[in-house]
């Protein structure tokens, strides 16, 4: 039977397990893989046993892909991660703030003395606060005083008007 113009590629059509056939065992993928991935575990544990007072040098650092090994590389950029055990740690030691913690930590300061400084009342805007509270306060008490003594006075009308 003709096929067109464009031959199917010999690999054939791909087949993807479904979960039920994973969980069953049942899929129908090569095993391949985890053979070969198991032999290449026992050769490694091979030579490791074979060469172990050879390689104790070579343990320490990471194997190396490609030519890595071959050409040495000085990156500045490249961050190797310290690790620092936890009785290697100085505790005495502070670390350097970055320059936008470092301001953070001023402006919060500043702050605080700021209202230390308002609540026992020696800014500027403090004082212009309680001045305006002192007034308030005799504006209420006059016109306190001053519903009493009107309220006085009603009185006084009421009880001559009943004479």
């Amino acid at each position: 039977m003709g096929r067109g113009k464009f031959k199917a590629k010999p690999t054939g059509h791909r087949h993807f397990s479904t979960p039920e056939e994973m969980l069953a065992g049942t899929s129908s993928r090569p095993r391949t893989f985890k053979r070969q991935e198991a032999e290449y575990k026992e050769e490694e544990e091979s030579e490791e046993s074979g060469q172990s007072g050879e390689e104790s040098d070579d343990e320490t650092e990471k194997k190396q892909k490609g030519t890595q090994g071959v050409i040495e590389i000085n990156n500045p950029n490249l961050v190797k991660p310290k690790n620092l055990k936890a009785k290697d740690v100085d505790t005495g030691k502070t670390t350097e703030l970055s320059r936008r913690e470092r301001e953070e930590l001023e402006k919060q300061r500043a702050h605080e003395r700021y209202m230390r400084l308002q609540e026992q009342g020696k800014t500027e805007q403090a004082r212009k606060d309680l001045d305006r509270l002192s007034l308030i306060r005799q504006q209420r008490e006059e016109a306190a005083r001053k519903r009493e003594e009107e309220k006085a006075a009603r009185e006084q009308k009421k009880v001559e008007a009943r004479k």
